[in-house]
């Protein structure tokens, strides 16, 4: 038995960056917003501020755990949270040019978009459920926060944008052109015209990519790119001469090992009180191990007694595998089922379900 206490894998540069992506994004959505929908989308900037803040006051109130990919399904959240803004404004737009006046434009408006934001997001809540019940570990939290960004942007579109918008109008704010100015008809792309040659490029990608899979398979590489969750690979266990932090272990020492393995998803860990590190990469053979030995040798002056390698497995099984495949498979019926259910036709739930089939 052998026990160690290791470190964090990602330092607080991780949570920085990823707090500076989510806040670039909500900037730029903010801007685009206003730029496009005017003061409508300045309302929907403001909700989409107080979307941001009540999934952090909900992840924290319930003490939910925050992995990298919960992150990014906070940030996605964000840019998902906007698409039923935009629902809402393309419908009060569509009021407008019929010559209906500002307020009733903005009633019909949230009337008529709520059906199209509920279906969209229960849609979504079906991926996010079948993920959570599916998933493990880091998939979890990916599902946990997806699903309350959901419910949450579902409440700030239908509730808070609406208060803000009425708020604008009641203040005084009604002009027509803060609201929606008339532009030049464009003619639409008559895409289903065009559908024969857009279907040649469509099966020739999908066919292509098949055709690629199997040639990287039967080389014996697998059919994807698998990352070493998937395919296990080597631990080399490093002791330094000095106690590195997470972020000179990312600046000096990952570098050199990518340069040295040709690996560029190399995952590093330190161990709690030592001066260790502890580097996985893909499987590596005797001479790259003898080849990274000497580099830490060479750039760091370690002693080459001290560096220990063994190969180690994966951590995503092959029941993890097939879990994935099943939830695929599980989501799309709950979707083609409440599509079916929505709309009293299965050739709109079955049409809808193909498309996404062929996505995938």
């Amino acid at each position: 038995l052998r026990s160690n206490v290791v470190g964090a894998q990602l330092g607080e540069q991780a949570i920085s960056t990823s707090v500076k992506a989510g806040a670039i994004g909500l900037a730029i959505v903010f801007i685009f917003m206003i730029f496009v929908y005017y003061l409508p989308g300045l309302a929907a900037g403001l909700a989409l501020i107080i979307y941001t803040e009540l999934v952090l006051l909900i992840l924290n109130a319930f003490n939910i755990t925050l992995t990298l990919p919960g992150i990014a399904g906070i940030i996605l959240g964000i840019g998902m949270a906007v698409d039923a803004n935009v629902i809402i404004f393309a419908r009060v737009r569509e009021e407008m040019t019929r010559g209906k006046s500002v307020k009733n434009s903005l009633k019909t408006g949230f009337q008529k978009a709520m059906s199209a934001i509920v279906d969209g997001n229960v849609t979504t809540l079906i991926a996010a459920a079948v993920l959570w019940l599916k998933g493990s570990g880091t998939v979890k939290g990916f599902a946990q926060t997806l699903a309350i960004g959901i419910i949450v942007s579902m409440f700030t579109a239908l509730v808070i944008t609406r208060m803000i918008v009425y708020a604008f109008y009641a203040v005084g704010l009604r002009n027509e052109k803060l609201y929606y100015r008339p532009k030049k008809e464009r003619t639409p792309i008559n895409f289903l015209g065009k559908k024969k040659v857009f279907f040649v490029i469509s099966l020739v990608l999908i066919i292509g990519g098949f055709a690629v899979m199997g040639v990287n398979s039967s080389r014996g590489n697998g059919g994807f790119a698998y990352s070493l969750e998937f395919e296990g690979g080597t631990s080399t266990n490093v002791t330094f001469n000095e106690d590195y932090s997470i972020e000179e272990i990312d600046e000096k020492i990952v570098p050199i090992v990518e340069e040295v393995t040709g690996d560029h998803n190399v995952q590093t860990q330190k161990v709690a009180g030592t001066n260790q590190v502890v580097i996985k990469t893909v499987t590596l053979e005797l001479d790259q191990r003898e080849a990274l030995n000497q580099a830490m040798v060479d750039n760091f002056q370690v002693d080459e007694s001290k560096i220990s390698a063994e190969n180690i497995s994966s951590t995503v099984s092959n029941e993890m595998r097939q879990d994935a495949i099943i939830a695929v498979i599980v989501a799309t019926i709950f979707m083609l089922l409440y599509i079916w259910f929505r709309f009293k036709d299965i050739r709109f739930a079955a049409s809808a379900i193909f498309a996404l089939l062929h996505d995938v």
